[in-house]
């Protein structure tokens, strides 16, 4: 019995310090620790707390231990360069504040450990408490480094710091769209950012190649919406917001040079574009491609095989894609000779009835707006849009025939599918290869747009006065699409249905005022009633 008893005794000793533990404020810890290294342990009970259950403890104790170790870090007490074993400290010749100071990196070490695993806490404030800690942390080990570092090429940024921050970040089963949010404020500064791309680039290629290149839609939606958080400097002037800073100039600082941030820029995309991406992801890079990410790359055309891959995906990915491959012919010289047949191969039955309708005919639009292209290109354009208009909807017509008209308008030569000089008798044969993916050899200028006119017996009356057009010379000017690009099949009824306003038509020269009797006595005039 009796050791039963001595269990007893000593779990109700127990009871009484836990319950006079969670009495101690998080704060009055830390600031007995910083006032007498006699209090040091006391460090154990603030890293207990820091793993705490409760949210509300977890939190204050992340604000004490932020507030300790960065005053450590700032009065040097924190041991400098290799760390070695505390057991070997206490037996080795070290003197008591070299014992100390192995002691408290040791604590700062596992304060930092616990911190990277709030990064995965369920409530989000821990998350974002914890993070802001670590960044805190980051920015003291850089004005009071812990190891000896290349001040050369990396001054004195905790670059490996950084990169372990990265990494927990760039999550491969959580989705950490809204901490990466809360991060894009510390990437407003400069080094920062730097190490930050360099950070996302080693991660990348680390975890693709691990996986063999298999997209991970959770660890490449992560990535992409850091990257996409980071902007770059348009000028050497505006590279002025550093998180270390020191009195010595950084001229010879990677970080600090524009030059250096392109091409850290120019590697992290090229990097994370040649894997394979989840479906969805294409269409996100490719809307802020030609705004976001081009303009800061010193070889823009070296992004042709993602914009290639991403053709390939089909649908509005593909359309996207040529919008980009459109931006380096344009801009930066990029000879693409396949360009406008590929276009040319995305005019399906499929374009009128999907949701990124109006956007495919804005790009095409500007697409095939020089006049200095091959009138046989614009010919295959408008004889195949003109084909699939037989089976599109009206709100599509409303779009497809104006269009047509402007490829007209562009291109007089085009003229000829219009009045096409033939005998009356006789009946033609159209030569027009609708399945000929070349437009070349279409054999459209050979064709003419019949199809038109056999829309002007179009049920819906708009459609058909817009077709009725054709029967007339067309205007030089050009018809605006653009407003009706949105137009739905709803807005085209509410249209319609909306009543006009009446306007008082004459029928006759006198008004009559009963039946067969008007003002003039048409009876009596017309039958000689007495």
């Amino acid at each position: 019995m009796a050791p039963t008893k001595k269990r007893n005794v000593s779990s109700a000793k127990e009871g009484k310090e836990n319950a006079k533990k969670a009495k101690i404020d998080p704060d009055t810890l830390m600031k007995g620790v910083l006032e007498s290294k006699k209090h040091a342990n006391d460090v154990y009970d603030l890293l207990e707390m820091l793993q705490s259950h409760k949210e509300k403890d977890v939190i204050g104790a992340i604000s004490s231990c932020n507030t300790l170790f960065s005053s450590l870090l700032e009065r040097k007490d924190l041991h400098r360069g290799n760390l070695p074993d505390e057991e070997e400290a206490l037996s080795g010749d070290y003197t008591a504040q070299q014992k100390y100071q192995i002691f408290m990196r040791h604590r700062y070490n596992s304060c930092k450990e616990i911190l990277f695993d709030h990064l995965d806490y369920e409530e989000f404030s821990v998350k974002e408490a914890a993070i802001c800690c670590l960044m805190k942390f980051a920015e003291s080990e850089g004005q009071h480094p812990l190891e000896d570092l290349d001040w050369s090429e990396h001054y004195s940024f905790p670059r490996e710091f950084i990169q372990l921050v990265v990494g927990r970040l760039l999550s491969v089963t959580t989705d950490n769209t809204l901490l990466l949010s809360r991060f894009q404020e510390y990437l407003q500064m400069v080094d920062v950012r730097y190490y930050v791309m360099s950070a996302i680039r080693d991660s990348v290629t680390k975890v693709m190649d691990r996986n063999k290149g298999v997209p991970l839609p959770v660890y490449q939606n992560n990535v992409f919406n850091l990257m996409s958080n980071i902007s770059m400097a348009s000028s050497e002037s505006e590279l002025t917001n550093f998180m270390v800073t020191r009195e010595t100039k950084h001229e010879d600082w990677k970080a600090a040079k524009l030059k250096e941030h392109k091409r850290a820029f120019e590697k992290m995309w090229l990097c994370f574009l040649k894997y394979k991406l989840p479906t969805s992801m294409y269409k996100r890079v490719l809307v802020i491609l030609h705004d976001s990410i081009l303009p800061h790359m010193s070889k823009p055309t070296l992004m042709i095989d993602f914009l290639t891959a991403a053709y390939e995906v089909g649908g509005a990915i593909s359309l996207l894609a040529l919008n980009g491959l459109f931006v380096l012919i344009h801009q930066h010289n990029l000879d693409y000779p396949d360009f406008y047949q590929k276009l040319y191969n995305l005019l399906e039955p499929s374009v009128f009835h999907v949701k990124y309708r109006s956007r495919f005919f804005h790009l095409a639009n500007l697409f095939l707006s020089s006049s200095h292209l091959p009138v046989y290109l614009i010919a295959a354009f408008a004889k195949r849009l003109a084909r699939l208009a037989l089976t599109a909807p009206p709100t599509a017509l409303l779009i497809v025939l104006p269009f047509i008209y402007n490829l007209i308008r562009r291109h007089p030569s085009c003229r000829v599918l219009i009045h096409k000089p033939s005998s009356q008798d006789e009946l033609m044969e159209d030569q027009y290869d609708m399945d000929e993916e070349d437009p070349a050899k279409s054999c459209a200028l050979e064709s003419s747009l019949w199809e038109i006119k056999t829309l002007q017996k179009h049920y819906h009356p708009h459609v058909a006065k817009i077709a009725m057009l054709i029967n007339t010379p067309l205007t030089e000017q050009e018809d605006d699409i653009d407003e009706l690009l949105e137009l739905t099949t709803f807005e085209l009824m509410e249209r319609d249905l909306k009543p006009h306003q009446l306007k008082n038509i004459p029928l006759e020269f006198e008004t009559a005022t009963q039946l067969l009797k008007g003002g003039g006595d048409v009876l009596q005039e017309h039958f000689c009633l007495d």
